[in-house]
């Protein structure tokens, strides 16, 4: 066959005769070996081989098509540029604003609960200064404070910004992160929102002033801008404030804390600051003035030597004279706790929305009622004290709160005798031992509990336990816990009913049942009740009171058992609106947190107190009562510290305190000898002004709807006769503290005169409890977290 023949075979199909090559029937190609494979058919076997397998990984290998690291990197640098647009379209269209934090400010107005104006609080506290009036090492210490870099950065911080718009989409809030330059422009040219939007013009914005604007000029905007808390903006009005100089007489101890200052206002002004806080801004002072060592802007040896410059105590601003100033604090304090829960943001950021903003408050306050306890504290108490005469008179501070157990409004406020010359709210303080007004809550706890004695007998107004001075506790085993209070005057009362032991307040008692109902259901019970425990631990020496509590936490607590068990969480705002859009508060009134047969049953419980007890001479006998059912318990802390009343109609709940302060250093002191009386005690001067109050404000509601079958207001008290009779004379000689680890409370006995506008001679007994520790908690919304 010739050449010519052999390519026309081939070409009508001769594939398939031939002659095999060497690579023809490999296996690998899908051909046996021995079937030949004409020159040109390999590459379509090759083809058909490759289908095979892509048809077994088509769904891998469209995925890798998908993703390739060519498409992915595509896609990222398209995003890049895509955002590098937008933000060059941001930039050309976003201008540098005209200044308007000063227009932003405006007055705040405040109203009584009948619509009557009460305040205004307006003119901002502001005055700008040159920078050349502030000393270099000052100016220093708020760079060293916020920003390091900032005389050679861009004016903005992008991993800090970036941070701030992944936290405020996710809705955490603000974290640190701005420079001076994004501050000063959020402070003069926008506003304290946390949006996106917000963020992003304070980044353009900011980009632009750092290059039309010099760094002292942004610096001095910066620290004539800031909010300093008490109502300060600026550098000039915080040095007056604080340390009562002129902004160019600062020194760097003193600017260090002013810069310290701005990162959180209110936690850390050192007249207001919780031990935490303290401890917080004093971390922060020293932090700047390392900062400055680092920077060389300050001597090392000159740092060392520097001690912390404790700033000035508060001056009230014109206008919240008397009560106002108090009443003004806590709503604004409420305010800010509902808005930081509400919006998620900080303290400082809540303050600086609520200060001169333009707010209208109308507050619970009742004018009749407030003018009322006002009367009262000034009849009962001022008017009795003569500082010249005795210097122990200077140091006695009265605080009351008043509520509506049925709406959990404050209808009157005590919080000293004027804001001006006393800032701390006696009515808000949480620094003082509530004594024995907590043995209530040990009652209740048993009874919510179901709880049983030593013996096997089930808690209640008529169960028996053993009332003997210094008793030694003992938990379930039998054995001592290392805990035996003494009661008053040393007195042993034998075998006791609880109602005894309530209307005398024998400490011997409650003791025992804290113990045997568990301290940690006690604590548990006080905290549904609304009192702040914060991270007490489950100590046996509580029962006697020995935590810290303010009035209005104690108004809050007998509420919630005037309420029949359902939470009261006293609140002073009944509205609080910002150019027509009125801010949501919390209602009041919470949650069954106890059963209503408990709350009753102690209701009728503290009856007897003031029938039979410590409160009878000042209350129950008192010619004003008029047929009215009361409910109520007398305390004293050791050592005279404080003292308490806290009762309650069925329409109306009050607290009053006495505290003993050093005029001068503001440290606790003892009241004994004031009004020329041994001691003062919870059935003498705090229950007569809340006879005083109440009966010249509460309705004519006189019985209790009580949902029981124990205690005094349903059934005659019955008591066994003791063992030994205890005295019925006070002694007038301080009580001797006894070791930590025995801890004393002493009840009171009834008080032998009938009060009037003279203190008795012979005060009414009252009961004493050693202090332990005291802890908050910033969890409740209406609670001011140490904000005094």
């Amino acid at each position: 066959m010739g050449r010519a023949e052999e390519r026309r075979a081939r070409q009508r199909g001769g594939r398939r005769a031939a002659p095999p090559t060497r690579s023809s029937g490999t296996p690998s190609e899908g051909i046996a070996p021995g079937e030949g494979i004409a020159p040109g058919g390999r590459a379509a076997a090759r083809k058909a081989a490759a289908r095979g397998k892509k048809g077994a990984k088509k769904g891998k290998s469209g995925i890798r098509r998908l993703f390739t690291w060519k498409k992915i990197l595509g896609a990222f640098l398209g995003f890049c540029l895509l955002g590098i647009g937008a933000f060059i379209v941001m930039y050309m269209m976003i201008d540098v604003p005209k200044g308007n934090a000063a227009a932003q400010k405006q007055s705040n107005i405040y109203k009584y609960s009948d619509g009557s104006p009460m305040a205004r609080e307006g003119d901002t506290n502001r005055e700008i200064v040159d920078l050349s009036e502030v000393p270099k090492p000052v100016q220093h210490t708020f760079v060293a404070a916020e920003n390091k870099s900032f005389y050679t950065d861009a004016g903005v911080d992008l991993k800090g910004t970036a941070r701030g718009l992944i936290n405020t989409l996710s809705g955490k809030g603000k974290q640190g992160g701005s420079t001076i330059t994004q501050q000063y422009v959020k402070n003069f040219y926008l506003d304290q929102d946390q949006t996106v939007t917000r963020k992003l013009k304070e980044l353009v914005i900011s980009l632009k002033v750092d290059r039309t604007t010099s760094k002292d000029k942004i610096l001095a905007g910066y620290i004539n801008t800031s909010y300093y808390g008490r109502g300060a903006y600026g550098i000039q009005a915080a040095a007056q404030d604080y340390y009562r100089v002129d902004a160019k007489d600062l020194s760097v101890q003193q600017g260090a804390y002013l810069a310290a200052l701005l990162q959180a206002p209110s936690q850390y002004d050192w007249a207001a600051a919780t031990p935490t806080g303290k401890k917080l801004v004093k971390a922060r002072w020293n932090y700047v003035l390392d900062n400055m060592v680092g920077q060389g802007w300050l001597n090392k040896a000159k740092r060392d030597a520097m001690t912390f410059p404790v700033p000035k105590e508060p001056k009230a601003a014109p206008g919240l004279e008397g009560q106002k100033g108090y009443f003004i604090k806590l709503a604004k304090q409420q305010l800010e706790k509902q808005l930081i829960k509400q919006e998620g943001i900080t303290q400082d950021e809540a303050e600086a929305r609520v200060e001169n903003s333009g707010w209208t408050f109308t507050l619970n306050i009742d004018k009749k009622k407030q003018a009322q306890l006002e009367k009262s504290v000034k009849t009962q108490l001022t008017s009795q004290l003569d500082p010249k005469k005795r210097s122990v008179d200077r140091n006695v501070q009265a605080g009351a709160a008043s509520v509506d157990p049925k709406t959990g409004k404050i209808v009157a406020l005590y919080g000293g005798t004027d804001y001006t010359k006393h800032f701390i709210s006696n009515a808000n303080r949480t620094d003082y031992q509530p004594a024995s007004t907590f043995k209530p809550v040990i009652l209740a706890a048993a009874l919510e509990n179901a709880s049983e004695t030593q013996g096997g007998k089930a808690i209640g107004a008529n169960t028996i336990y053993d009332g003997t001075s210094k008793r030694q506790v003992v938990d379930s085993n039998g054995n001592k816990v290392g805990f035996g209070p003494e009661n008053e005057d040393d007195a042993d009362y034998g075998k006791v009913t609880v109602q005894t032991a309530m209307d005398k307040s024998i400490n011997s008692v409650f003791a025992q049942m804290g113990v045997d109902v568990g301290m940690d259901k006690v604590l548990e019970t006080a905290t549904k009740l609304g009192m702040d425990t914060g991270k007490l631990k489950a100590l046996p020496a509580y029962t006697l009171g020995t935590m810290g509590a303010s009035p209005i936490q104690m108004a809050g607590v007998y509420a919630t058992l005037d309420n029949h068990g359902k939470q009261v969480t006293p609140t002073i705002i009944k509205s609080a609106e910002q150019g027509g859009t009125e801010i949501q508060m919390p209602d009041p009134i919470g949650d069954q947190v106890i059963s209503r047969e408990a709350a009753d049953t102690v209701t009728s419980v503290l009856t007897g107190v003031v029938d039979d007890g410590t409160a009878k001479v000042s209350v129950a006998q008192n010619p004003a009562r008029d047929g009215r059912k009361v409910a109520g318990k007398t305390g004293t802390s050791d050592d005279n510290l404080s003292a308490w009343f806290t009762g309650y109609t069925p329409d109306l709940v009050t607290s009053v305190g006495l505290f003993g302060e050093d005029y001068k250093t503001h440290a606790q002191s003892k009241m004994y000898k004031t009004a020329g009386l041994p001691r003062v005690n919870g059935g003498g001067f705090p229950a007569q002004i809340w006879a005083a109050y109440t009966f010249g404000v509460a309705g004519k509601n006189t019985k209790f709807d009580l949902d029981t079958d124990q205690g005094a207001a349903v059934q005659p008290t019955w008591t066994p006769s003791p063992s030994a009779t205890p005295s019925n004379t006070p002694s007038s000689t301080p009580t001797t503290e006894k070791p930590s680890e025995t801890p004393s409370e002493t009840p009171s006995e009834t008080p032998s005169e009938t009060p009037s506008e003279t203190p008795s001679q012979s005060p009414p007994t009252g009961e004493q409890s050693t202090p332990v520790e005291i802890t908050t908690s910033p969890e409740n919304p209406f609670a001011p977290n140490g904000d005094q």
